[in-house]
């Protein structure tokens, strides 16, 4: 379990890993989140790029581990709060933020997907919302969703928990902003766009990260009080043994 930062011409490689299909566990969510800060207020940074270790999966969400570890309602605070802090610290950073993303997504790694500022996936990233299958819902990561695919889109998403869409559906709906065939498609677009971003203005970039993320000011509290619900349902017995059965999959 990692995360990793790497500075090249301007371009921040930010990648995260889990032996567990790139799985989210606190621990992870806080260094990841506090990258993303350190990254957006270094100087040297014009543009940062968010990938996860492997070519399978781009991440599977939270650590079923973690979940099933939760004892009262203030470790489910803590928990689900780290979805928040990576959330917000992708909202606040001032640089422009590319999403690759390689495989699938599930549940908070939807999440991710949605935060970023522009996501270049590839047709093997189907995503999911499995959060109601476990108990739970998508609570702190539905307003980064419903802000970039709407609010039926991510209706839809939300109640088929157990459905995967694929990623020209993504696509369609405004999730992903290209679809590549491969991995090594993928690696090109990624690499031309993020070139042609460390190369373009940063007041300019920052400006208009402003705009793409008007009305979220009030995220900081918003996402605390989702991550409260998630924190409570993941409590209850319904969500204890939806996850204990995930856990012995």
């Amino acid at each position: 379990m990692q995360v990793s930062s790497a500075t090249k011409h301007g371009i921040t490689t930010i990648e995260f890993f889990h032996p567990q299909s790139n799985s989210l566990p606190h621990e992870l969510l806080e260094s990841l989140a506090q990258e993303i800060h350190r990254a957006g207020m270094d100087e040297d940074t014009k543009v940062i790029v968010l990938k996860s270790g492997g070519d399978k999966t781009f991440c599977s969400g939270a650590s079923f581990d973690e979940l099933a570890a939760i004892k009262d309602e203030k470790a489910g605070l803590r928990f689900f709060s780290g979805f928040a802090h990576v959330i917000n610290a992708m909202r606040k950073c001032p640089k422009l933020i590319i999403g690759r993303i390689q495989g699938k997504c599930v549940g908070g790694g939807v999440g991710l997907a949605a935060s970023v500022d522009y996501a270049i996936a590839t047709e093997a990233a189907e995503i999911k919302l499995s959060e109601l299958a476990v108990g739970i819902g998508p609570f702190v990561v539905g307003p980064a969703v419903e802000r970039k695919i709407g609010a039926s889109c991510f209706s839809q998403l939300a109640i088929d928990a157990t459905m995967w869409r694929n990623a020209d559906w993504a696509k369609r709906k405004g999730l992903f902003a290209e679809v590549h065939t491969d991995i090594q498609t993928l690696d090109e677009s990624v690499e031309r766009l993020s070139q042609i971003l460390a190369q373009s203005s940063p007041d300019a970039m920052a400006e208009m990260k402003k705009i793409f993320w008007k009305n979220t000011d009030h995220w900081d509290e918003l996402l605390t009080e989702r991550a409260a619900i998630s924190g409570r349902l993941v409590l209850s017995a319904e969500s204890k043994s939806a996850i204990g059965k995930f856990r012995k999959k």
